[in-house]
């Protein structure tokens, strides 16, 4: 399974001419091989987009991927990981879904397909990333 981060959905939906041939082909190439996954964290992320698709389960359907919920052992690791970024003086605070994405795709042993490849790296290096 690979687990979808909300910036390549929204590659997708928003039909970004620079980055929606990446995003399409690395959903194929996922739904192929393994299958593909996201989580409520980015579902809501979609939903309280200003462009939100108004079918977004038709969307994510459409596009082969299912939705499961954030496991208690995956939210603890995204709050451990969050109270580490505070503690290296990280300031943003719009940054805990990202925490949340990364973890569960540590917990549960998954790729993740993002193109914010930073945090994640940073914060979940325990987790393959497939990133441009």
């Amino acid at each position: 399974m690979i687990l979808v981060d909300t910036n390549v959905l929204l590659d997708i939906y928003k039909a970004d001419a620079q980055w929606m041939p990446w995003s399409l082909r690395q959903l194929h190439a996922g739904k192929k091989s393994t299958g593909l996954m996201t989580n409520m964290v980015v579902y809501a992320e979609l939903a309280g987009h200003p462009g939100e698709p108004s079918n977004l389960d038709g969307f994510l359907d459409a596009l082969g991927i299912r939705t499961q919920d954030i496991s208690r052992a995956g939210a603890h690791l995204a709050g451990l990981a969050f109270r580490t970024y505070r503690q290296r003086g990280g300031t943003r605070t719009g940054v805990l879904p990202d925490f949340f994405i990364g973890a569960q795709a540590q917990v549960e042993g998954w790729p993740l397909l993002t193109r914010d490849a930073a945090r994640y790296r940073a914060y979940f290096p325990g987790i393959q990333l497939i990133c441009p």
